[in-house]
């Protein structure tokens, strides 16, 4: 229990400047400009930044970048390339086990090509008309805006690490005491149904998703294409933030099921191409 809470504790720490400066730039925004207009032509290349920033290493990329989209900063096609793209745990795993450096490039890769394609042409289908504003946040969170940029986002910050804790020490308790071998058994690796397994395992909005399928695959568990399906939805917590902050739930399971169709579907072409790395 003592290493459920201290990994719990230090997942949670590794958000906080993230979520604190993705919070100061969104206060900025709400001081200092009127209207967003300005950002549309970021916006339009939106799915190329976002999918090549998501590649960092841990989930802090895609928390940031579900806050910006909860105020409509950022286009939704930005924000599934970074789902996507956002490699979690994965990286550090990798380097640790001393993977060939050319695997984790055509890893990386992937993700990136196929985050990127997937959000230029979801920001070409689907047009957001409404436009929700970074006040709203504020009014929902009562958190006293007009007194400064920097009390507002501690507040905000503080918040949403709270909730993103809790959750994540339930998810840290399921996965301790049910482990790698139950999941193991699930993705009977040549069955043509386990990139969706592992797309489905890849959307546990915890890093424990990531270092998981990531162990899977060195331990040879996992065919290529179902590794890239559990990684592609291995966005870590910024889905718990999604639901926290986005008022829209009916859109927030709209952008779960893409991500997971996105994952799934790309991990079965992998497969049936017989692609193996």
């Amino acid at each position: 229990m003592i290493d459920i809470i201290q990994d719990t504790l230090i997942d949670s720490l590794k958000l906080l400047p993230f979520l604190f400066l993705a919070f100061i730039f969104m206060e900025y925004l709400e001081h200092k400009i009127s209207n967003k207009k300005y950002l549309e032509k970021t916006n339009k290349l939106g799915p190329l930044i976002g999918s090549l920033l998501g590649a960092f290493p841990q989930c802090g990329f895609g928390a940031a970048a579900t806050n910006l989209y909860a105020t409509r900063v950022i286009t939704l096609g930005t924000l599934i390339s970074v789902y996507l793209s956002t490699s979690d745990e994965m990286l550090p795993i990798l380097l640790s086990e001393k993977v060939d450096i050319k695997i984790i490039i055509i890893i990386l890769l992937f993700k990136i090509i196929i985050g990127m394609i997937s959000g230029f042409i979801i920001d070409l289908i689907i047009r957001k008309k409404e436009h929700e504003h970074i006040h709203d946040i504020c009014e929902n969170e009562h958190c006293d805006c007009e007194h400064g940029i920097l009390k507002s986002s501690i507040k905000h910050t503080l918040n949403i690490l709270f909730f993103i804790t809790i959750i994540s020490f339930i998810l840290n308790f399921i996965m301790a005491n049910y482990g790698e071998q139950a999941l193991e058994s699930m993705f009977f690796k040549n069955n043509i149904f386990s990139p969706f397994i592992a797309s489905l395992i890849g959307l546990i909005p915890n890093c424990a998703s990531s270092v998981v399928i990531t162990q899977l695959y060195l331990n040879n568990a996992l065919t290529f294409g179902s590794t890239i399906a559990g990684l592609l939805t291995g966005s870590g917590i910024a889905l718990l933030i999604l639901f926290k902050q986005n008022k829209d739930i009916k859109e927030n399971i709209k952008i779960l099921l893409i991500i997971y169709f996105i994952g799934a579907i790309s991990g079965v072409i992998v497969n049936l191409l017989n692609i193996v790395i």
